[in-house]
């Protein structure tokens, strides 16, 4: 295990790592966990009762969080004609077409967080699958990447649009905003996203949906939620 600092042993006497936290109490107690003097990412971790092996037990979306995630995302458009100047319009940071496909390959050029594609595109953003693919930045239409609406896809990425998805080990891990927020916002936040993941349940998942739900702040202690509770309400 890792040496822990003074400061994260202090805070995690904070924490009862035997009891179940209301979300309100959670997301309370996060912000007095945070020991870092930059300003902290709050992360919600959520292992679920699924098999990711499965298709029909994939657990993917997105949802746009109402105080957005307190990272203002930089956006890449690849589009034709005047779809570009429509990216460009809505406040996409980059737009082009095959230019900045060749930029990727030739200089390994990654200025963005996000790439978003018009249908039209995406047999030229193939070429560079390879190297998008293991960045997670590879356009896809289930998370509202693909499409021709650019503008209402660049507004969504930069007001705060979240993916979130089950991984291998069946965990969905998202950060929820700043601790800066305070707990009220972190909660709205929060409550949106939850929501989501249980609305997004598949049908063939069987036994405990929540199996277990984590915040923590950047280099802070996990505090545990209580998933029935959620599921209840």
């Amino acid at each position: 295990m890792p040496k822990r600092g003074k400061k994260y042993i202090e805070s995690a006497k904070l924490v009862d790592r035997e009891k179940l936290y209301d979300a309100s109490e959670a997301l309370e107690l996060v912000q007095k966990t945070s020991t870092t003097k930059f300003d902290s990412t709050v992360e919600l971790a959520v292992r679920l009762g699924v098999d990711p092996r499965h298709a029909d037990q994939q657990v993917r979306g997105t949802v746009v969080l109402p105080h957005g995630t307190g990272k203002t995302k930089k956006v890449l458009v690849l589009a034709k004609a005047d779809k570009i100047q429509e990216a460009l319009d809505a406040g996409a940071d980059y737009a082009g077409g095959e230019d900045y496909v060749e930029k990727i390959q030739k200089e390994n050029w990654f200025g963005f967080d996000v790439m978003i594609a018009t249908p039209d595109m995406m047999g030229v953003v193939g070429k560079i699958g390879r190297v998008l693919g293991p960045k997670g930045l590879m356009p896809n239409p289930k998370s509202g990447t693909v499409t021709f609406d650019v503008a209402k896809a660049v507004e969504e990425t930069k007001a705060g649009k979240v993916e979130y998805r089950v991984d291998k080990a069946a965990i969905i891990n998202v950060p929820i905003g700043k601790v800066s927020f305070g707990a009220e916002k972190l909660q709205d936040n929060f409550n949106v996203l939850v929501s989501a993941i249980i609305k997004a349940k598949p049908a063939s998942a069987k036994g405990r949906y929540l199996k277990s739900v984590t915040i923590a702040t950047t280099m802070g202690p996990g505090i545990r939620i209580n998933g029935q509770k959620l599921m209840e309400q």
